[in-house]
C-alpha cells in the first residue's frame, strides 16, 4: 500500500511539473486573425500587387475581390473590362487590405 501512494505521487508531481513548464506556452495565444495583414475574407476589396515577371522591379497595383480563401492561397476576382472578370488564385502575401493601401 505505501509503494502504491508513492508511486502515485510521483507520478502526480511528474505531470504537474508538465503543467507548470508547458503553462507559458498555453499562454502564447494565436495571432488574431482580423487584425492580421494575412486575413481576407469572401467579399472583401483588396489590392492585388501583380509582376508581369518574377525577375521584373515593376509591381502593377489591381484592384480586387476575394472570392474564395484556400488553406494556401486566396482566389480573387480581377474585373477585366466592364462586365468581365478573371479569377486568379495568388499568394496572400501578394495581397493588400484596400482599407490599408489607402491609408498610406
Amino acid at each position: 500500500m505505501g509503494m502504491k501512494f508513492f508511486q502515485i505521487t510521483v507520478v502526480l508531481l511528474v505531470l504537474l511539473s508538465n503543467l507548470v513548464v508547458a503553462s507559458p506556452t498555453w499562454a502564447k495565444t494565436a495571432p488574431s486573425l482580423t487584425n492580421s495583414p494575412e486575413y481576407f475574407e469572401v467579399g472583401q476589396k483588396v489590392i492585388w500587387l501583380y509582376k508581369a515577371r518574377g525577375d521584373s522591379a515593376d509591381i502593377q497595383r489591381i484592384p480586387a475581390e476575394v472570392v474564395k480563401l484556400g488553406s494556401k492561397e486566396v482566389q480573387i476576382k480581377v474585373y477585366k473590362n466592364k462586365n468581365e472578370f478573371v479569377n486568379r488564385w495568388v499568394n496572400p502575401n501578394k495581397l493588400e487590405n484596400l482599407h490599408k493601401s489607402k491609408q498610406k
